[in-house]
């Protein structure tokens, strides 16, 4: 069963729109709201529990088929800033960028996120 969400899709569609548009300009409220439901589509288009993914101080979710994570640090994890999360989410920077230039730390066998990304056409973003 996906996860509920807890952001209306519109209004994240709406603050990815204006995050892309001027980040620099974009306030906590817009970054936060574009952080934590592009999470959730990722949830929504890899349902699971094997990978976390870490965007502080923004959000976190759980994704990726597999085996379960239960307790204790798991052991798959991404974790980046929010404007990297963002420009990955719209296409703006490909996953390998991101890795090589040390944007995301993954860790484990199942946190190349490279295949769900990015999760908005960059038309639509």
């Amino acid at each position: 069963m996906p996860a509920r969400r807890r952001t209306d899709p519109a209004a994240g569609r709406e603050a990815l729109a204006r995050w892309r548009a001027d980040p620099a300009a974009a306030d906590r409220a817009t970054t936060a709201t574009a952080v934590r439901s592009t999470l959730e589509d990722l949830a929504e288009r890899a349902p699971g529990h094997s990978v976390e993914v870490r965007v502080a101080p923004h959000g976190v979710v759980q994704c990726v088929e597999g085996p379960r994570h239960t307790r204790g640090t798991p052991p798959n994890v991404v974790e980046t800033d929010a404007a990297t999360w963002l420009s990955l989410a719209a296409g703006d920077l490909t996953w390998a960028e991101a890795v090589s230039a040390g944007r995301v730390r993954a860790s484990g066998g199942r946190a190349d996120l490279s295949s769900l990304l990015p999760l908005v056409p960059a038309s639509a973003a």
